[in-house]
């Protein structure tokens, strides 16, 4: 490892550190609003950290501050990004919560993990973004379920729709692409495969600037709608946006 990426991560770890000390220390006595100000100040640093920046793509549209958010994964950057933008309640996969470091980080940020084909975890969650929708916050979650090379999307899984419907507010769709200078698709973003948290980390730090792009959609309305209705409307707005096909597991 070059010692330029050394010394990078070595203020990525520092900042890390700063962070779980605010949610240990500051979290406990502060309410969601301002902790919103703390996570998208601390994840906007990050981003810098890593040599990453941050636009919003031409005509997105508004931005619902009490929403279902729906994103395209790609990355572990993902969740820092919408985060540096607008902060959310992520729902996750149960994986990232052993992550060192990262995954309690995570945790004291509002990221609610979920474990695969635990239906009693699933419906307990379920119950809980629930309430949380209903108490005004945003909700955030990846439909794909895992995350896909840039240049494909894979299908939307509907289960969790169903929280939005029960809550009654709208999903609103993102789009998140990662370019380099050329404004072709970042050779070092993606994060699949046997690929590791550390390993991708080195790959960032290590590789050119990157430009992450974030496309706000329309919003799509759940009254009287069906989870699998709204899992495919926001599969093709995202798969529009991103100039991309679905691709089947």
């Amino acid at each position: 490892m070059k010692l330029s990426t050394i010394f990078r991560l070595a203020r990525v770890l520092l900042h890390v550190f700063k962070g779980m000390a605010i949610c240990a220390t500051v979290f406990p006595w502060i309410g969601w609003s301002q902790r919103n100000v703390h996570i998208r100040r601390w994840s906007t640093r990050l981003l810098a950290l890593c040599n990453v920046t941050v636009e919003l793509a031409p005509g997105s549209a508004p931005v619902l501050e009490h929403s279902m958010v729906v994103a395209n994964h790609v990355s572990w950057l993902d969740i820092f990004v919408v985060h540096s933008l607008y902060p959310s309640h992520f729902v996750a996969k149960a994986e990232i919560r052993s992550w060192p470091l990262a995954g309690w980080l995570a945790e004291k940020a509002g990221t609610v993990f979920i474990a695969r084909g635990n239906r009693r975890d699933l419906r307990h969650i379920f119950k809980g973004l629930v309430h949380t929708l209903e108490q005004g916050e945003r909700v955030a979650f990846f439909p794909e379920g895992t995350t896909a090379a840039q240049g494909q999307l894979l299908p939307f899984h509907a289960n969790l729709f169903e929280a939005a419907i029960d809550a009654k507010v709208p999903v609103q769709p993102f789009a998140l692409t990662y370019r380099d200078a050329d404004g072709a698709s970042h050779p070092s973003v993606d994060f699949i495969g046997e690929t590791s948290f550390a390993e991708s980390i080195a790959l960032i730090l290590n590789g050119p600037p990157v430009k992450a792009q974030l496309a706000i959609l329309p919003p799509l309305d759940t009254i009287g709608a069906h989870r699998r209705e709204l899992a495919e409307a926001s599969q093709q707005a995202v798969a529009a946006a991103l100039g991309v096909t679905v691709t089947a597991h």
